[in-house]
């Protein structure tokens, strides 16, 4: 049966065009904006009630009803390859990321991704809400960042993951080697975040088509030329704690893009050390931590002496 979605638009979002607002990720449809408009075309999308033009703008309390597509089947070859689960049932899993390995699928990547592995250790049992490419995946981290990612069994459970990554209420915490030592110990970076005007494939510190970004650091151990830091996101923008410190002018260590590289080290030297959520079946708290991998740890050593 074709799934349906329900919003209200609230007054803030009065006058802008409807295919921008349900093609937004915090609308969660993981839908292009394309794809919202051939939706509209298709008459399955209504606005209370009625179907709209694509250049549709939408009023505040006007009820948005959207038939979403059809999951597509999955089509990729399940790769034996070894995963790091740290919590597994029926709705979900919690595994470890290591550095190095791509999330999902994409151009130069596609082979020996995570999605690769979970197909070979779940089968069908995966969330077909993200498609061929994507299946069971709720949130990503980058290619060079080690650490903790929820994976969705079910439909179900990946809307209500995903429901809790909307609100900001599931618990994502951080540790990271930052260049240079922090005048304060501890702070709140609240700075928006959206692309790169010159190159595509960053992003940047900007008010200009950018969306609010919230990171909380504390440091764990200043060096004489580095610091290790604990960071808490309440929001979850592209690559936020690596634009967020570059923006400080204290890069984490290692990140190519926003700093430099460092000898020895591929990528930054960034893992995400504890995840916490509401279970979508049982309603109970559960929160889980991965231990500092072996590359954080030799750098860490390096820094002592």
């Amino acid at each position: 049966m074709p799934e349906h979605v329900t919003f209200t638009v609230p007054e803030e979002f009065a006058g802008e065009r409807l295919d921008k607002w349900l093609a937004a990720p915090e609308r969660d449809l993981q839908m292009t904006r394309s794809a919202v408009q051939l939706r509209m075309e298709q008459q399955a999308v209504l606005v209370n009630g009625t179907p709209v033009p694509k250049n549709y703008r939408q009023r505040g309390g006007d009820v948005i009803e959207i038939t979403l597509p059809e999951p597509e089947p999955l089509t990729l070859e399940p790769e034996n390859i070894p995963l790091d689960i740290v919590y597994e049932d029926a709705d979900l899993l919690v595994v470890t990321k290591p550095t190095g390995m791509v999330v999902h699928p994409a151009p130069g990547h596609a082979t020996g991704t995570l999605v690769h592995a979970l197909l070979y250790h779940c089968g069908d049992q995966l969330s077909g809400i993200n498609g061929v490419i994507r299946p069971g995946i709720v949130h990503r981290i980058d290619r060079n960042t080690s650490g903790l990612l929820m994976v969705a069994k079910t439909d179900a459970a990946h809307h209500s993951l995903s429901a809790q990554i909307q609100a900001h209420s599931f618990t994502r915490e951080y540790q990271a080697v930052a260049v240079g030592r922090f005048r304060e110990p501890s702070g709140t970076i609240d700075a928006p975040i959206g692309r790169h005007p010159v190159d595509r494939k960053k992003m940047c510190v900007t008010q200009k088509n950018s969306k609010r970004a919230v990171t909380h650091y504390e440091t764990i151990l200043a060096y004489q030329k580095a610091t290790h830091l604990r960071l808490r996101l309440e929001t979850g923008r592209t690559h936020q704690i690596r634009v967020h410190l570059a923006y400080l002018g204290h890069p984490v260590l290692g990140d190519d893009v926003y700093g430099k590289p460092y000898p020895g080290l591929e990528g930054q030297c960034l893992h995400a050390a504890k995840i916490g959520f509401v279970h979508p079946t049982t309603g109970q708290y559960l929160e889980f931590e991965s231990p500092l991998p072996d590359y954080f740890r030799r750098v860490l050593r390096q820094l002592r002496t």
